[in-house]
């Protein structure tokens, strides 16, 4: 008997000395502003203008207290790498999104924006399309085509491009100067966006044969899906396909075959 009180109470110190230490790593986590978040940082000073390579910057720990809303998160590196500044960065000093050249206030030359390698390109809305007003530069877009199937009425949609980088909306390079332009919505129907020059051709042929519409894409979403089939019009009249495609939103990915 004896032996088991000595047993449970042991048990019971162990636990209590494991929740104290879970309770004291809890409390100055607190005490220092909360749980570590990784930010980019400068490694080096980056002059306005500066291309944000991967050696330009570097990831550091900050308490989650003190990280600004404006912050670059290290999970957004891939978001940020290729792009100019626009204004000056010291060494050690934290980047932030209205740092980036694309971001800031001025209105910028389209020409400064465009990313190394890449070349800007402009695809116009249909006139009854407001889609492009939910758009500001510097978002990320999925670009898809309505394109004739070849025979009757029957058309495709054909995923053309996913994640492209939004250089400009109409004739504005900055999200500010959209905002404050009353108009813009009504006589902005084009967006201009970085891609390489394969893809250019590509949209040139799309534009040429059907009609281009985009989809705006969460900024920190990286992902680009591969494989995707296109999807007939005829996929309206089919319950099965419908289904499917349903399904997507609350299960896990669906195989949709063409049709």
């Amino acid at each position: 008997m004896n032996k088991r009180a000595l047993l449970i109470a042991l048990i019971v110190a162990v636990l209590g000395a494991f929740l104290l230490v879970i309770y004291m790593r809890r409390f100055e986590q607190e005490a220092s502003g909360g749980e570590r978040i990784l930010v980019l940082m400068a490694v080096k000073p980056l002059d306005p203008g500066a291309v944000i390579t991967e050696d330009s910057v570097t990831s550091r720990e900050i308490p989650l207290a003190y990280v600004e809303d404006r912050a670059v998160k290290a999970v957004e590196k891939s978001n940020v790498i290729g792009l100019k500044l626009g204004n000056k960065v010291e060494a050690q000093q934290t980047l932030m999104w209205t740092d980036l050249a694309i971001a800031t206030d001025e209105q910028r030359d389209l020409s400064a924006l465009i990313q190394p390698g890449n070349r800007a390109i402009s695809i116009r809305a249909e006139r009854n399309d407001k889609s492009f007003a939910l758009i500001r530069p510097g978002d990320y877009v999925d670009v898809i085509a309505n394109m004739p199937a070849g025979d009757g009425d029957k058309r495709n949609a054909v995923v053309l491009l996913q994640r492209v980088l939004c250089l400009a909306v109409g004739l504005q390079t900055a999200p500010a100067n959209l905002v404050d332009d009353k108009d813009a919505y009504s006589k902005d129907l084009i967006l201009t966006l970085s891609v390489n020059l394969q893809e250019a051709q590509l949209l040139s042929l799309a534009s040429e044969k059907g009609q281009l519409m985009v989809a705006l894409r969460n900024p920190d979403d990286p992902r680009v899906v591969e494989g995707i089939p296109d999807m007939s019009s005829t996929a309206l009249e089919d319950k099965d396909i419908r289904g499917k495609i349903q399904k997507i939103r609350s299960n896990a990915p669906v195989k949709l075959e063409a049709q």
